[in-house]
């Protein structure tokens, strides 16, 4: 999966609502979203890069959030 990284910059940075949002109840922090977000940014999106739990969190929360706003 190739990510577009303005998009994953959107959703960090201006829609941290949402990453509110989507993490509520599930014992995961925003600002754990939030990191595994700008670790992606700071390495071109590259997700080679994320451990196996950073993996989950991205596929868990980022990934559908993405994919939300491609269809707005």
């Amino acid at each position: 999966m190739e990510i577009d990284l303005e998009q994953l910059r959107n959703l960090i940075y201006r829609r941290t609502d949402e990453i509110e949002k989507s993490v509520a109840g599930t014992g995961y922090l925003p600002r754990t979203v939030i990191g595994v977000g700008i670790f992606l940014l700071d390495n071109h999106g590259d997700l080679d890069l994320l451990t196996s739990k950073q993996q989950a969190t991205f596929e868990k929360f980022i990934k559908p959030l993405l994919e939300t706003s491609v269809r707005r």
